[in-house]
């Protein structure tokens, strides 16, 4: 832990906001300006490298230098300047800054209004709903084709919102936490693989897979353990994750769907349209039952519960650490 009890302290707190407050769309979430900065350097790298497939990858590098290296120096610099003028200010844009990166209580309320569309029988609304959480085209989505993205966004965004983050926060302070955001903001961005941004997205895709990889497995095993204290299968869970956490293009994103799954004993993924065009994917899970709406609320209770364990287990990190420096 870089920052100490002063970053234990502000996690804590950012992470009390989050569950109280989450995204208040009353003002402009900070994480929106990254996105705004993503768009104005792809514009301008756009306009000076040469329309070919190594001038987009070489572009591509220069945005992830930019965007990263002007996210996490911005943070930096707030913080240095607060801790100037005095020491509760450093705090307070420290704990600030650790609500702004986490995202479960968004998570869950965005799922949930997908979630109370299927509840009134609304499809048209409840494709509009999970349209503003997915990356996929839903405008021909069945009800459970519905449910099952909303939940599949519940479990990718458990590690890539909640967990992954929170453990960024806990080893490098909202520092680190912004390097991370800005990655993972790009991939969300320009990580397709599209004609668009099949070579101009590929490095950020690249530096997100490696950043997840290890917060995806450990939020996968958070998962798994979960499960029973939310009266799912931990068992099968564990199951489903060890048969099928490799059944997804990228390394990380099956990883926790494959947990969520196994819990819940449905199956997910399988073919998806993106942009006009089919996507063939792997299944994921087994079909026990069908999908049903309730599963939404499931998923977003197993992804609080596996969150709440892992911050249980940082702050027990953090104590054992103290003790034995008193050693």
């Amino acid at each position: 832990m870089i920052y100490g009890r002063e970053g234990m302290m502000a996690l804590l707190l950012g992470v009390f906001f989050d569950l109280l407050i989450g995204d208040p769309h009353c003002f402009y979430h900070p994480i929106r300006l990254v996105g705004n900065l993503i768009s104005v350097t792809e514009k301008g790298l756009r306009a000076v490298f040469p329309k070919t497939g190594q001038g987009e990858k070489t572009a591509g590098v220069f945005l992830s230098v930019i965007v990263c290296s002007v996210t996490a120096g911005a943070v930096a610099a707030v913080l240095y300047l607060a801790g100037k003028i005095h020491p509760y200010l450093h705090l307070a844009v420290m704990a600030l800054f650790c609500y702004w990166m986490l995202a479960a209580k968004s998570l869950k309320d965005e799922s949930m209004k997908v979630y109370r569309e299927l509840k009134k029988e609304d499809l048209k609304a409840a494709r509009r709903a999970v349209s503003m959480i997915v990356g996929r085209d839903t405008d021909q989505l069945t009800a459970e084709g519905v449910t099952k993205a909303a939940v599949e966004t519940v479990a990718e965004n458990a590690s890539d919102g909640v967990m992954a983050p929170l453990l960024y926060l806990a080893v490098g302070g909202p520092v680190l936490g912004a390097f991370y955001k800005a990655v993972n903001t790009m991939d969300s961005m320009v990580g397709y693989k599209n004609e668009k941004y099949l070579y101009f997205g590929r490095f950020a895709a690249k530096v997100d897979d490696v950043l997840n990889y290890i917060p995806a497995r450990l939020s996968a095993l958070f998962m798994v353990a979960a499960a029973g204290l939310t009266g799912l299968s931990a068992k099968n869970a564990w199951k489903i994750f060890k048969r099928d956490r490799y059944n997804h293009a990228s390394p990380n994103s099956a990883q926790t769907e494959a947990a969520m799954a196994g819990a819940l004993g449905v199956q997910l993924a399988g073919d998806a349209w993106y942009f006009g065009t089919l996507y063939k994917k792997k299944t994921i899970g087994d079909a026990l039952r069908p999908v049903e709406c309730e599963d939404i609320r499931r998923a977003n209770r197993l992804m609080y519960a596996s969150a709440g364990l892992l911050l249980i287990v940082v702050m027990l990190l953090y104590c054992s650490f103290n003790v034995l420096t008193l050693l």
